[in-house]
């Protein structure tokens, strides 16, 4: 059996013309999808008549395949949730053109949800700890998101990837430049995301530069995880007395196994470790306390 679902609903673009959404659900407890299962995958009923919207969290090859099964379809589109709207991808009809958004605006109007700043120096351990953080609770609730808001290259796949080698390997070939319209660009993201999600997390590298003030305005919190104890201060004077963000944690980071909270009030702090590739990390409760609380997980989500 594959774990896998589709759920399909109707839409209607700005125009009153109706287009379908194909919403994908990995159902699993791991939310991971096998390539041998492919070949099971059958489409639920759909209007070839009309667009598709593909929608969800799944491998970029099942995204793939999709659109190849869907091609008789007047048009097809790709969801991205940071675009807050669909990206045309295929398309047979007048109706849609290649590289158009297809805006969703089912999300207008909503609260902003909370949005976490993880900062720290180098080697610190910021990306295991918001892909551990992201990776737990959205086994609690899906709609939560982290934003890689910096350009070395690093995704979640890095920290996936069985082999350390060929990802930083990977790492180093995909690794960018700063642009002057990056962080601006990542701070309209993070507030379409807040838009959509109970928590965003955010991960905006090791370096304090001015040019991330947009990214702090589109933020609430922040949590340092720092090696180096004398590096801490200079995170708070960036992120609470410029940014005006709120502290929610700091933790001293270490490569051997220690585990103590130091503080609870006014924010949390912990020496806690080790934060290492390939390692899989025991988070802290009381920090996943402190998000699942900001997460307002007792109540229903949009």
């Amino acid at each position: 059996m594959v774990n896998l679902r589709f759920d399909v609903s109707r839409r209607w673009r700005s125009n009153g013309q109706p287009y379908q959404q194909l919403e994908i659900l990995l159902t699993g407890p791991d939310r991971l999808i096998e390539p041998q299962d492919l070949t099971a995958i059958t489409l639920p009923p759909l209007d070839l008549g009309l667009g598709v919207v593909l929608s969800g969290r799944a491998p970029i090859w099942l995204y793939a395949h999709l659109v190849h099964e869907l091609h008789p379809t007047p048009w097809l589109g790709c969801y991205d949730p940071r675009l807050m709207g669909a990206v045309v991808v295929a398309t047979h009809s007048r109706e849609a053109q290649i590289g158009e958004i297809v805006p969703d605006d089912g999300w207008a109007g909503l609260p902003l949800g909370p949005a976490v700043l993880v900062v720290g120096p180098p080697d610190s351990g910021k990306s295991i700890l918001s892909h551990a953080l992201f990776q737990t609770l959205r086994r609690e609730d899906e709609a939560i998101f982290l934003q890689r808001a910096h350009w070395d290259g690093e995704g979640n796949w890095v920290l996936e990837l069985p082999n350390p080698t060929l990802a930083e390997t990977l790492k180093l070939r995909y690794k960018g430049t700063l642009t002057p319209e990056f962080f601006a660009n990542q701070a309209q993201a993070i507030l379409a995301l807040r838009r959509q999600n109970r928590l965003v997390l955010v991960d905006v590298g090791g370096l304090v530069q001015d040019e991330k003030a947009p990214v702090l305005a589109a933020c609430t919190h922040y949590l340092v995880i720092s090696r180096d104890r004398q590096e801490v201060e200079k995170w708070h004077r960036f992120c609470r007395d410029r940014g005006h963000l709120w502290p929610l944690a700091v933790i001293h980071s270490t490569c051997t196994s220690v585990q103590t909270v130091q503080q609870t009030e006014p924010w949390l702090e912990l020496t806690w470790g080790p934060w290492q590739m390939g390692i899989s990390p025991t988070l802290p409760p009381p920090l996943l306390d402190r998000l699942r609380s900001l997460m307002g997980l007792e109540t229903p989500f949009p």
